[in-house]
């Protein structure tokens, strides 16, 4: 028999940002009897570890009297709610009420909102969607924990939107301004790049990159080995930049732009890395490098912030920013209810200097 549900390719399929799976902590944040507050898309969330260990979502709200879950404390994989003591399992579940006794009976119309999780890569991830038409994996950080790699972990918040922030992560042109002597100077170099979109991503290569990368680059490429950069943008909300300088110099920074309202982000970075002998002297180094140019962007991003919030987001875009067009195209497809890897591939050549 045929399935009456609808396929990616079925013109009654739709897809919404909430049918992906978003970070809403480090597993290592997540330590038994602890309860953490989030927020995501818009939805206050109380996330804490059940009985058996598993992560559990819970909507941040007691059903009695709208106290909020996160304020209250976990004891046996149990969550209690600080107001009046209910107590929640982890399918959210009411499982006591103390002013009620011993004449308590559970009932199925006292049930929290309870989201779907799952673990991956150190990290802790709910869905917010009950019923997606795909289920979507999270996304695979690149060699984590892999032999003779170095992964650093940054967590910082940016006072702008999904879309804002990915386009910053990716975006080369500002980095000579925003982030002059550490990550690139003002040359007026000639770069090339061709921009690919396609099945829901976009696909950057560049060419006749030098070692213009202010003071990184006297460790990461001080042989002036020929650098071959990429980036990637994978929908909804993951960019990907990769540097391999010579045979002894790999580098990504895989973003996870994490929305917590329509105007603050939460962004989880990996710096993951392999510089041979130099892996583990590196560590400090890198992690000190990789956050101040994040704070440099967390600022750059709060003024271009203020200025959308009052004047709105008319861009005016350069060939440069085809990536931008790109991104956004499928960004929107999202929001429309459309599945952005219908969109027709488009493949772009790029002349631009930095």
């Amino acid at each position: 028999m045929p399935s009456s549900l609808p396929t990616p390719h079925s013109p009654l399929y739709t897809m919404q940002f909430e049918d992906f799976w978003y970070i809403v902590a480090l597993s290592d944040q997540l330590q038994p009897n602890t309860v953490l507050a989030r927020s995501l898309l818009g939805e206050w969330l109380a996330i804490f570890r059940g009985e058996d260990g598993q992560a559990v979502a819970l909507r941040d709200r007691c059903l009695h009297r709208s106290s909020r879950l996160s304020a209250g404390k976990v004891c046996n994989g149990a969550l209690q709610c600080p107001y009046h003591g209910w107590i929640y399992n982890q399918s959210g579940n009411v499982i006591a009420v103390p002013s009620e006794g011993n004449s308590f009976k559970p009932s199925q119309q006292r049930q929290a909102k309870c989201y779907a999780t799952k673990e991956q890569d150190g990290y802790v991830y709910i869905r917010l969607a009950d019923n997606p038409n795909e289920d979507f994996n999270p996304f695979a950080m690149p060699y984590y924990k892999e032999l003779g790699w170095e992964t650093l972990r940054v967590i910082n918040r940016f006072p702008n939107n999904v879309t804002n922030c990915v386009e910053n992560f990716i975006d080369i042109p500002h980095t000579a301004f925003v982030h002059p002597g550490v990550f690139r100077n003002s040359r007026q170099q000639k770069l090339e790049m061709s921009v690919e979109r396609k099945n829901g991503s976009v696909l950057v290569e560049y060419d006749n990159e030098t070692s213009n990368l202010g003071w990184y680059s006297r460790f990461l490429n001080r042989q002036g080995a020929e650098i071959k950069h990429s980036d990637r943008f994978y929908m909804p909300n993951i960019t990907c930049v990769e540097y391999k300088m010579g045979n002894n110099r790999h580098l990504f920074i895989t973003s996870q732009s994490i929305p917590e309202t329509e105007n603050s982000t939460l962004v989880y970075t990996d710096v993951t890395y392999n510089y041979g002998i130099w892996n583990k002297l590196a560590r400090p180094f890198v992690r000190w490098t990789a956050q101040h140019i994040i704070q440099q962007d967390v600022k750059i991003l709060g003024i271009q912030g203020e200025a959308i919030a009052k004047y709105g987001t008319q861009f005016y875009n350069t060939p440069a920013d085809t990536i931008h067009v790109f991104v956004e195209s499928i960004r929107d497809a999202i929001a429309s209810g459309k599945d952005p890897r219908q969109l027709p591939n488009q493949s772009v050549q790029v002349t631009f200097f930095v």
